[in-house]
């Protein structure tokens, strides 16, 4: 006698028809599927918490099991810290302009949680009001990063006209690097990218650029001269 249970294309035919039983399930077949069921089941619940905000978690708290629950605590508090890191590290964005007595909290105190950088400027010095403007830029980018600027006498009286513009980089409540007169900047010609990267050199902010752009001048600059002076050679 054929097994009624075996995997023909006959019994299944008869299965379909309702002369045979359903096809028996081994046991291992079984706990198999619904070990899946159960994974589905969980993707399904992890992905509604994806869905959801903080809010709506705890207005749908009634419809999870205690074991939900426990579930939703912990991925709640999961997606609070997140949210309070990327709130931290977004904080600002722009560069703030501070006076004499700002100093002390703003730039020594905040120094030590994060990275702080002061430009001391004057109006009516062009390279001032140039790198103002290269700040604001980097300052979008780098949100966790505080950029200051202040009128240069009101934070150290009497400070020489000639060292501006002036860059200090703060850490830990001191000084990790500093930019002083316009000659470190190299004059009117500098670009917001190569500001960009000598402050990252001094670990304050983080840059997508891949190599020193002032370099990058240079290298096509000699590679100018060299050209013409092979031409010249050439002609004479």
């Amino acid at each position: 006698m054929q097994d009624p249970n075996a995997d023909t294309e006959w019994n299944d035919i008869l299965r379909k028809k309702g002369i045979l039983p359903p096809k028996e399930t081994p046991k291992e077949e079984e706990e198999e599927e619904e070990e899946e069921a159960q994974i589905l089941k969980l993707q399904s619940v992890v992905k509604t918490y994806d869905d959801m905000t903080l809010q709506e978690l705890e207005e749908n708290e009634d419809e999870f099991s205690e074991d939900d629950e426990r579930a939703i605590e912990l991925y709640r508090q999961q997606r609070l810290a997140q949210w309070q890191a990327t709130q931290l590290k977004n904080v600002f964005g722009e560069v703030l302009e501070i006076s004499g007595q700002d100093y002390v909290q703003e730039v020594t105190n905040a120094s030590k949680d994060l990275w702080v950088i002061l430009h001391l400027y004057k109006q009516g010095i062009p390279l001032c009001t140039l790198i103002n403007q290269h700040l604001a830029g980097i300052a979008r980018k780098c949100k966790d990063v505080k950029f200051l600027k202040s009128i240069s006498t009101t934070c150290i009286p009497n400070y020489p006209d000639k060292n501006l513009p002036t860059i200090f980089v703060y850490r830990d409540g001191e000084i990790r690097a500093q930019f002083i007169g316009p000659l470190v900047f190299g004059g009117m010609n500098l670009t917001q990218d190569e500001l960009e990267w000598k402050l990252s050199e001094s670990g304050a902010i983080k840059t997508e650029l891949e190599e020193n752009p002032r370099q990058q001048i240079q290298d096509q600059l000699l590679t100018s001269i060299r050209s013409s002076c092979a031409i010249n050679k050439d002609v004479h």
